[in-house]
């Protein structure tokens, strides 16, 4: 379990337990800043201490090798994997550099050290100083809180309501400081990891156009490159989707907080001043206290804690309740007050002293205290929809009546469903085809309509359903899939899930994703790849019924879901499946597991520094996305998704995030004018002899005769994806030529199509 997730509501409750967790999100924050600080230091020493360059290189590469990133929430997305374990691979491949003490970099300062520095000091430094905006805030609260309880309840009326007005007005600017706090702290929880891991990517690029020797590294290394570029577009997309939901719940318990307060149906909780007697003639003293009541078992637990005193959580007192009733200032001279009488001790009476009236009334309510006045607090809740949404033939036909009029009009459009339209005419439309159930409006031919416009009506139509289309019973088990296994496993456990809901359900969800399978298909036009659709529609199709921070940080996995469901829709919406796993969420695997494909780097053959074989494909702006597409497509990941949803990515990315993407300037940069030079300047020169001798051993090598002369013939037993580009991709059956062993262990190589390649031993049968 990583980082607990920061819930607003808890902003209202301040226990000690939501003050643990902001502690643990400042630690490792501190922990980053520190991390920052020495990884900068690090690079000074790489530009002015080449004579040194191979301790500073293996002190950068441990520093690199020992930091982990942490996540908030149960799981990570595959994309957030391998950005966390992205700084352990920087580390191998300066490990590999370390005994080539060649000029290793001269842009270094633009492409790491200034976006790094300035990530810490924009950042970090701002939460810094939020959290000690944070820390005075709480003291100057409590401190003015415990004196306005400590009046005396015979002063004027005017005095009284002054003071609570005074204490109302600091406990409101509090929250609102608390709640500004605790988004600050997970945004840049999420942010850190693509803003310190691209200039990484950035600074990686430099290394190897001064390393001749590292070509076969290099090769390597651009399959790893491209793969983190889509981990990183990705994460920063969900980002941008999560920020933007968390921003929507903020404002909304901001609104109206009195309707988060209560966060659990079986217990309320709080702070409570409660009186300790002591013998005279000391008297008595207050002493405030955290408190959970238990509503089934009545049983009221007390915790000592004290936010003025480092926050230090004291010993946990139980008491199981017999009555509560409310104490009158005739009484006691002090407002707010309850006397519970407690079975534990006969005939003794526990008195406790609530903040406020509001608070008073929610304990007297909570407890089943009796109530003179006979006033309770009473709550209403109400989802005010303005679009009486329905999942029947009128909201069919307008399906399927928008997608028809967008795949007619609109399919090449830029930003399809990512650009809004006016939201008086979304409004407008959607009224009209379902409120009025107009069935004459044909959206294909009606030029009244802008796409833009019919886009956003689909979608609101699909937000505004009473309950989602893939409904609340079923989210925590799509989501499961999500969180981990292989993409076989996951494609098998959706399937089954699909036909687990509503046949109308079913039938509305499997038309749109064969449309979004479309719009993805016109890509190259309209910019919208498969990745880029599931972060539009994920929160559009599934959301939990609790709007919490926890919720928000699942909509990457509901991402996730959208991109199968598109890239399978043609299989899993087809039939249903002959057979499911006992559990949807942990399908059965058949398939053995696959050894590892990463190729050993210490042994293999070094070749001569060519920059004509060279193809360092970047994310680059829209105007150059076509271009790449084709050459991006043979490329895939272990680690996504899906590799035709991951692959094009990288290729098409949306441009609002490419244009501020110091990975792209830099590697362009790279590509267009350090290759050529450094290239130039070593192959001219001929380098040395030692360079023409590893290009004679490789020659050698490659004359060797194979080791098995006697070709064969194998079957493909499993399916299997390729992960370089000297490997196969096949299905099921596929039937191999020319099978020889490879130097690789573990692998075979062989024909297919026309194409050699290498093959995983473990995944055919020799015919």
């Amino acid at each position: 379990m990583g980082l607990h997730p920061l819930e607003f509501s808890e902003c209202y409750l301040d226990s000690p337990g939501f003050r643990e967790k902001i502690k643990a999100h400042e630690a490792e924050l501190d922990k980053t800043n520190r991390f920052i600080k020495e990884l900068y230091k690090d690079g000074k020493n790489l530009i002015n201490a080449t004579k040194q360059l191979g301790m500073a290189q293996r002190k950068f590469a441990q520093c690199l090798g020992e930091f982990q990133f942490e996540y908030i929430g149960d799981a990570k997305t595959d994309d957030e994997r391998c950005i966390d374990e992205s700084l352990q691979e920087f580390s191998s491949f300066l490990k590999n550099l370390e005994d080539q003490r060649e000029l290793m970099m001269r842009n270094i300062t633009e492409t790491l050290m200034k976006p790094l520095e300035k990530f810490r000091k924009e950042q970090l430094g701002i939460a810094r100083a939020e959290r000690k905006k944070y820390e005075k805030e709480t003291e100057k609260y409590y401190s003015s809180l415990e004196k306005l309880l400590n009046m005396s309840a015979k002063k004027k009326e005017p005095q009284l309501q002054e003071a609570d007005i005074q204490v109302e007005t600091m406990r409101q600017h509090f929250q609102e400081e608390s709640l500004d706090y605790v988004c600050k702290l997970q945004e840049i929880q999420e942010r850190k990891k693509f803003e310190c891991v691209e200039p990484m990517l950035a600074f990686f690029q430099t290394v190897f156009t001064f390393y001749h020797q590292g070509f076969e590294l290099a090769k390597d290394f651009d399959h790893y490159k491209r793969a983190l570029q889509i981990n990183i577009q990705n994460t920063r997309s969900r980002f941008e989707g999560t920020r933007s939901e968390v921003y929507e719940l903020m404002k909304r318990i901001r609104e109206a907080p009195q309707d988060y307060r209560q966060t659990s149906p079986i217990s309320s909780e709080g702070y409570l001043y409660v009186q300790e007697k002591r013998p005279p003639p000391f008297g008595s003293s207050w002493v405030k206290r955290y408190c959970t009541f238990v509503k089934e078992q009545k049983i009221l637990h007390m915790v000592t804690f004290d936010h003025r005193s480092g926050g230090k959580i004291g010993e946990t007192e139980s008491v199981t309740l017999k009555s509560c009733v409310r104490k009158t200032t005739d009484t006691l001279d002090r407002r707010f007050c309850l006397d519970l009488d407690i079975t534990d001790r006969p005939g003794t009476v526990l008195t406790v002293q609530a903040l406020s009236e509001d608070d008073h009334k929610f304990w007297m309510q909570a407890m089943g205290g009796k109530e003179p006045i006979g006033h309770y607090l009473g709550r209403t809740y109400s989802k005010e929809r303005g679009i009486d949404a329905q999942l029947d033939d009128v909201g069919l036909c307008f399906v399927k009546n928008s997608i028809s009029a967008i795949e007619t009009r609109g399919i090449s459009d830029q930003g399809l469903y990512r650009v809004v339209g006016v939201s008086s005419k979304v409004q407008k439309l959607l009224s009209l085809m379902i409120d009025e159930k107009s069935t004459e409006v044909d959206l294909s031919t009606c030029e009244d309509w802008d796409i833009k416009t019919i886009t956003s009506a689909l979608k609101l139509y699909l937000r505004s359903l009473p309950e989602p289309l893939m409904t609340y019973g079923l989210y925590k088990e799509f989501i499961s899939p999500a969180k981990g296994g292989s993409p076989e496993s996951r494609i098998q456990a959706i399937h089954c899930l699909v036909h687990k809901l509503p046949e109308r359900n079913r039938q509305v969800l499997g038309l749109l994703m064969k449309h979004l399978a479309n719009v993805a298909a016109h890509s190259k036009q309209n910019l919208m790849t498969v990745a880029n659709l599931g972060v539009v529609f994920g929160p559009t199709l599934m959301r939990p019924q609790e709007e919490t921070v926890a919720a928000i940080m699942d909509l990457k996995f509901q991402n996730i879901v959208v991109e199968i469901l598109i890239e399978q829709h043609q299989k899993i919406f087809a039939d249903a499946p002959e057979s499911c796993p006992l559990s949807s969420a942990v399908p059965v695997l058949s398939a053995p597991t696959r050894q590892s494909k990463k190729l050993s780097r210490q042994n293999r053959p070094l070749a001569v520094y060519n920059p004509q074989s060279l193809d360092i494909q970047t994310v680059s702006a829209v105007g150059d996305c076509s271009n790449s597409a084709t050459d991006e497509t043979s490329m895939g990941s272990n680690e996504s998704v899906s590799s035709q949803s991951s692959t094009a990515s990288a290729s098409e990315t949306s441009p609002e995030k490419t244009d501020h993407s110091p990975v792209s300037s830099s590697l362009s940069s790279w590509s267009n004018s350090g290759t050529s030079t450094a290239a130039a300047s070593w192959t001219n020169s001929g380098a040395s002899g030692e360079v023409k001798h590893t290009a004679a051993a490789v020659a050698s090598d490659g004359d060797k005769p194979e080791e098995s002369v006697t070709s064969r013939k194998a079957k493909a037993v499993y399916p299997c994806e390729a992960e370089h580009d000297s490997e196969l991709s096949f299905q099921v059956g596929a039937i191999f030529n020319a099978v020889t062993p490879s130097r690789e262990p573990g692998w075979l190589e062989g024909e297919l199509e026309g194409k050699r390649g290498l093959i995983p031993e473990n995944y055919v049968e020799m015919l």
